[in-house]
Parts: structure tokens; C-alpha cells; sequence
């Protein structure tokens, strides 16, 4: 069994060059047995090996979970911190505001210790629950598809190893090991959707619905959605351009393209204006492009929909950047950097805004919509317009895009 391990970390990695890598564990059977199997690892190839525990704050056991895995890391010699969540305001759903925390405190400790790749814990059992847990909420390929080996998020590349391995075989390991590891008692909480499902396995074994069917779903689902992610990159490639910062579709080219893929086409362009982490909800979405059909306009997520003539522009939503203010020379709305000859310190960045544009008399000239230019970026001297680099191409002051105008998929 170790051998096999070995080998499928191994495999995991094989063609990849690394100097440093971090692993985050909770000090549960899971993570306990991939810190294992990494230090073996890394230690055999020179890679310096980093691990991290996030306390949230939220059991009085989770303290001495990870003193219990620093003491592991002790014997390892692997440097070890831990990192404590303790800014919670009580409201939401626990687990979602935790893992999102978890995940925020973790890409800080990984930029600090100028590590690039995490490994991840997560096994079979957690794709198998997570996707019966979207199914239960009627999710479609993209949930299906669950969690990724490998996925760059808050600029850090997380590793999931472990996906294709139960969690008794890594238990069944750790005790061949003689390495210990922590029970959380919330794993027993029946009041989490999760926990009800790790309870209901017998039942569902005997319809043939078991952890690694459900895992052989999730796999399936992620090849449906690498072929649709395909299929709107190329509509994108046809039918859609950047300008201004905001993304313009052919509407003719748009109201043929099958349902699935205008939707993506749609969802990728919002995610490409807004800079936004997650996506929004498919209700939401739907109901903006029906206002989109019905009405020619709709607004999302900061962005707004509107059909101009024979387009489909997605662009910012003013009262989502008119208060956005940075100095000359820093990233504005997460994705613009004005720069020019005259970098004085009075100047600041700001939207265009309808005060700017009246200071543009010939901005119909540009062939942009109104409302398009109102949310560009522009240079200001207290309240006079200096500069409107989206509308002025010939002069000493540019703005560019902080990412690839095209490729926004």
C-alpha cells in the first residue's frame, strides 16, 4: 500500500519542476496522510516542503489540533504556522464563510513563504460527497464536475493529490505509518448536509451509488466541461472583442449559438469585467438574460447587459466604480493602470463619469456607447479632467488592462 502511494504521488507530479511546496492540514486523516507522503517526497528531490493549519476559531479542540500537527512537523522538520481566522460576524453559513477564509488565509501564507503550489488533502470521499451535495441542489456540469486536481485561485496553484484515493486506504496507511491524526467531532454533526451524507452510504451502496461511482460521475462531467469550455472559447474568438474594458458580442452571431454556450459566453465575460472570484447564481444569471431578450438591458453583479444596435455589450455598472479612487500608477477597479508623462502627485484615478465626458465634446467620434465611456478610467487634478485615455489615443497618457484583453474565458 505505501508503495502504491508513493507511486501515485509520483505520478502526480511527474514533469513538474518544484523548488518549494506547501501542504495545508487540519490534522484529520486526510491531510495528515498527504503531509506524510509529501515529506517522503520532497525530501528524495531536494523540494522544500512548507506546511500550514488554519485554526478558525470555531472549536476549542482546534487548538490542540494544531500544536498536535506543528509537534508532527516538528519530528519531520518541516516549518510550520499556523493560521488563525477570528473575524467571523456570526451570519451566513459557517462552512461556506470558513472555507472561504481558509482559503483567503492560506494564498497569504503561501505568498509570504514565496510558495506557489499548495497541496490539498481532498479524496475521493469529498468528490463523491460533493458532488451528490450539488446534485441534491439540481447543479449542472460545472457542479458535476467538482473539485479539480489542479486549479490556480487567489494566485495560487492548489493540488488535490489524494481524489482519486478512499479515505481508509489513507487511514489503513497511517496506521502501517504509526502516524496519528485528529477526529473532528463536527465530522458526526448530522446537522451538516455532508455529514447526513457519509451516514447514508450504506443505504445508497445498495443502488450502486458509492463514492467511487459518484467519483466516475464528477470525471465525466469535467471531460463534458472541458468540451464546452472549447466551444465557447472558439464563439469568443468569432463573435466577441474587448474594447474600452468592456466585451462586445455580435447579437446576431449571439441569439444562434446554442443555449449552453451564449450562457458561458455571457458568465466568462461577466467574470472577465468584474473581476469576481465566484460566479453568479444560475437564477440570477438566467434572469438577466431574459431581461437581456425582453428588454435589451439588464444589470449583474456590478456589470450591465445592454444591447446597442447590432451588440451585446457587457461593461461595468457605474455605481460600481464611480467611488473607486486610486493614485496614478496603482490598479484601479482591479484591472486598469493609468500611467503617463506628467506623474504628479495631485492626479488620481477615477470613472470618467458624466463630468469628464461633458469635458469630451468629440467622444462620439470614438464609436463607443455612452455608457461604455462613463465607467473608463480617467486622470483627474482634484475636480478639473485631466486625461480620458480610452477617448485620447494620441495622448502622453494611456490606460492598459492588468490582464489579457483577449483572452477573457
Amino acid at each position: 500500500m505505501t508503495c502504491d502511494l508513493d507511486a501515485l504521488i509520483e505520478d502526480f507530479f511527474d514533469g513538474q519542476t518544484l523548488s518549494r511546496l506547501g501542504v495545508a492540514v487540519s490534522g484529520g486523516s486526510d491531510s495528515t496522510a498527504l503531509l506524510t507522503l509529501l515529506h517522503r517526497f520532497c525530501a528524495a528531490r531536494g523540494i522544500e516542503l512548507f506546511c500550514a493549519t488554519v485554526d478558525h476559531g470555531l472549536r476549542a479542540e482546534a487548538k490542540n489540533e494544531a500544536e498536535s500537527v506543528a509537534g508532527l512537523c516538528a519530528f519531520l522538520q518541516v516549518p510550520h504556522d499556523t493560521l488563525t481566522w477570528s473575524n467571523w460576524d456570526g451570519k451566513g453559513n459557517v462552512q461556506s464563510a470558513a472555507r472561504q477564509a481558509r482559503y483567503r488565509l492560506l494564498a497569504g501564507w503561501a505568498q509570504r513563504m514565496q510558495v506557489d503550489h499548495v497541496a490539498l488533502g481532498h479524496t475521493l470521499d469529498d468528490q463523491a460527497e460533493t458532488v451528490l451535495m450539488r446534485l441534491a441542489r439540481g447543479a449542472g456540469v460545472d457542479g458535476l464536475s467538482a473539485m479539480a486536481k489542479r486549479r490556480r485561485q487567489h494566485g495560487v496553484m492548489w493540488l488535490r493529490p489524494l481524489l482519486s484515493v478512499e479515505r481508509s486506504r489513507l487511514r489503513d496507511f497511517l496506521e502501517i505509518e504509526g502516524v496519528t491524526w485528529s477526529d473532528d467531532p463536527s465530522n458526526e454533526d448530522s446537522r451538516f448536509d455532508r455529514i447526513k451524507i457519509r451516514h447514508s452510504w450504506g443505504a445508497l451502496a445498495t443502488l450502486g451509488i458509492t463514492p467511487a461511482a459518484l467519483a466516475q460521475v464528477a470525471e465525466n462531467m469535467g471531460s463534458a466541461r472541458e468540451a464546452l469550455l472549447l466551444q465557447t472559447q472558439d464563439a469568443a474568438a468569432q463573435y466577441a472583442e474587448v474594447k474600452a474594458g468592456a466585451v462586445r458580442i455580435s447579437s446576431s452571431a449571439f441569439v444562434d449559438l446554442p443555449e449552453e454556450i451564449a450562457r458561458r459566453l455571457i458568465l466568462s465575460a461577466l467574470s472577465w469585467v468584474n473581476s469576481a472570484i465566484y460566479a453568479p447564481r444560475s437564477r440570477s444569471l438566467r434572469a438577466a438574460m431574459r431581461a437581456l431578450t425582453d428588454d435589451g438591458s439588464a444589470t449583474l453583479d456590478g456589470c450591465h447587459l445592454r444591447r446597442v444596435k447590432d451588440a451585446i455589450w457587457i461593461f461595468r455598472e457605474y455605481n460600481a466604480v464611480k467611488d473607486v479612487v486610486v493614485p496614478v500608477g496603482d490598479i484601479w477597479d482591479n484591472r486598469w493602470i493609468v500611467q503617463g508623462a506628467e506623474m504628479v502627485n495631485d492626479y488620481h484615478v477615477s470613472a470618467l463619469g458624466e463630468t469628464g465626458l461633458a469635458a469630451c465634446p468629440a467622444w462620439r467620434d470614438s464609436g463607443l456607447p455612452r455608457d461604455v465611456l462613463l465607467v473608463t478610467p480617467a486622470v483627474w487634478n482634484d475636480c478639473a479632467l485631466v486625461a480620458a485615455p480610452a477617448l485620447e489615443s494620441q495622448s502622453d497618457w494611456h490606460a492598459e488592462l492588468t490582464k489579457p484583453e483577449m483572452w477573457f474565458l
